[in-house]
């Protein structure tokens, strides 16, 4: 393969052949980590339930490693809405369904707004589903100053991370958006009274102020991980944005989508999300093939690394400017 053009290696024939083997589910991979996600995010939940009445310190020392794992769930709701976790069509469904209710999201709807995502990431033209809001330079200048104010707040990291959670995954996952109604507002509405059935269900059995104590601070650091993650996984410096009519899918997945590379115990937690270029060009290649793919195809050995440090710098960046083909902060947009 490294003989080969990168005209060639580009071409989605040549791509979708090459990684093939690597979208092909492994039940035995899937069980360890169902073993190694959900099963210890529950076993985790029922201790912190039980040493509530003991040392709340301690629960609240639990549930950062419960969070951990609740992200780990994540990856697997994510990679059923793939397709691409176990080798049966049904089985993500009903796995991905059940992993929903863990991390408080209804399955259906979220599938097909994240497959909206993979089709239009990096577009400038449709923005708008499953992506962070981004604003153009241009576009932040024909702004309103509250709607300057809202967007600046939106973007602020405190803000993103500390009530983005609640929103991202308490709030607005309940809500039935209007172009969800009529395919999954059913779903939608079955996903929230389950989840109110179960949480009715605790707080009779340990009281609602156990139940906040050990459901809440676990969802909101695991939620607060999930934001960070998706964004500098399309926010850094150099990441790629195009008009529609210049839009590639392979170079929005190659130069749009970056390569985080983490210590071993967070790429654990994260379920591999990190090699998000690989992810993007080929949806299919379940995240415990990940690593494999990107260290066996060079196609991949010229994404845009980020490590723990640049991550976090990322969020110093605001807008995109389409002069300079690269997010800015808002210093260094002319007039904002």
């Amino acid at each position: 393969m490294t003989d080969e053009p990168q005209a060639i290696r580009l071409e989605p024939s040549f791509w979708r052949e090459t990684l093939a083997p690597y979208a092909i589910p492994d039940a035995r991979r899937g069980a360890i980590d169902v073993a190694t996600s959900a099963v210890p995010y529950l076993a985790l939940t029922g201790l912190m339930y039980a040493l509530v009445d003991v040392s709340p310190v301690l629960v609240a020392a639990l549930s950062i490693l419960a969070a951990g794992f609740l992200m780990r769930t994540f990856i697997v709701f994510h990679d059923c809405a793939h397709g691409s976790f176990l080798p049966w069509r049904r089985a993500n469904t009903w796995l991905g369904v059940a992993c929903g209710l863990l991390v408080y999201s209804p399955f259906h709807s979220w599938r097909h707004e994240h497959a909206v995502h993979h089709a239009t990431a990096g577009d400038l033209d449709r923005r708008g589903m499953g992506d962070v809001d981004t604003l153009t330079v241009a576009e932040y200048l024909r702004c309103s100053r509250p709607q300057r104010v809202g967007y600046r707040l939106m973007r602020n990291p405190l803000v993103m991370l500390g009530l983005g959670p609640l929103w991202a995954l308490i709030l607005e996952p309940r809500l039935v958006p209007s172009w969800a109604r009529k395919r999954f507002g059913r779903k939608i509405l079955a996903t929230d009274l389950a989840l109110v059935g179960l949480l009715l269900g605790l707080c009779m059995l340990f009281g609602w102020r156990a139940v906040l104590l050990v459901q809440l601070p676990a969802a909101m650091l695991a939620g607060a991980l999930g934001i960070w993650l998706f964004y500098v996984q399309h926010q850094f410096e150099e990441v790629y944005w195009e008009r529609k009519e210049d839009w590639s899918y392979v170079a929005s997945a190659l130069h749009g989508s970056s390569y985080l590379r983490l210590p071993r115990v967070l790429q654990f937690f994260t379920g591999n999300i990190g090699l998000h270029h690989v992810h993007h060009l080929h949806a299919g290649i379940p995240n415990y093939n990940l690593q494999r793919a990107h260290d066996e195809n060079p196609v991949f050995h010229d994404a845009r690394e980020l490590d723990l440090r640049a991550a976090v710098l990322a969020f110093r960046l605001k807008l995109y400017d389409e002069q300079r083909r690269r997010l800015v902060r808002f210093s260094e947009a002319r007039g904002a």
